[in-house]
């Protein structure tokens, strides 16, 4: 795949809209522009085990369709203009129940907490800017205006290492502290589980 011209946009001009199947097909659009994301999973991976997962990238993308039809998949997509150009993922545990080293997790919490915020994804054309922050945020937005609540992310903690913005899908330590997270535990070897109240 040609690596596209990187766009600048202006932060304060973007705006989020929820994950819905009316928006079904901009969120779509970004992850096919993405090169599918991961072996075309159409963020699909965190949701529960089901025969259509992982079968094909058709399979992903209808099965993600459906549990948006459902009311069972969530995501704040960041626009510029009419064009989907971000996302961050979130939900109920529930809902989004497959996190990486999920045993250490659920053993060391004291609360489970209400949401989860597991994915974060910028189109390669607008990276290095600050849109995955402004996804997290527009996450974080969504959650209050649903009631609130307990909100736990799994970022990579770097220490001041680098990583491939490719593998950042859970965003950083830093960024998550950014938006008004804190740092509560340590989750596998680099990531950790980060808490706000909403």
């Amino acid at each position: 795949m040609a690596r596209r011209a990187k766009v600048t946009v202006d932060l304060e001009e973007l705006s989020v809209r929820p994950l819905t199947p009316e928006t079904f097909p901009d969120f779509a659009g970004l992850v096919e522009r993405s090169g599918g994301m991961f072996a075309s999973c159409y963020c699909t991976w965190f949701h529960p085990d089901c025969a259509e997962r992982g079968v094909s990238a058709e399979g992903n993308r209808a099965l993600k369709d459906r549990l948006v039809r459902d009311g069972v998949a969530h995501a704040a997509l960041v626009y510029d203009g009419e064009t989907a150009i971000a996302w961050a993922e979130y939900g109920s545990p529930e809902e989004l129940p497959r996190i990486r080293h999920r045993k250490e997790t659920d053993a060391t919490t004291t609360t489970p907490p209400d949401y989860r915020v597991t994915c974060l994804v910028t189109d390669t054309a607008y990276r290095g800017q600050g849109v995955s922050e402004r996804a997290l945020r527009g996450a974080v937005e969504l959650i209050a205006a649903a009631g609130g609540g307990v909100v736990e992310g799994y970022p990579h903690d770097l220490r001041g290492a680098r990583m491939s913005a490719s593998f950042l899908y859970n965003g950083t330590r830093e960024m998550f502290e950014r938006v008004g997270f804190t740092y509560d535990r340590p989750k596998g070897e680099k990531n950790c589980v980060m808490r706000m109240t909403v």
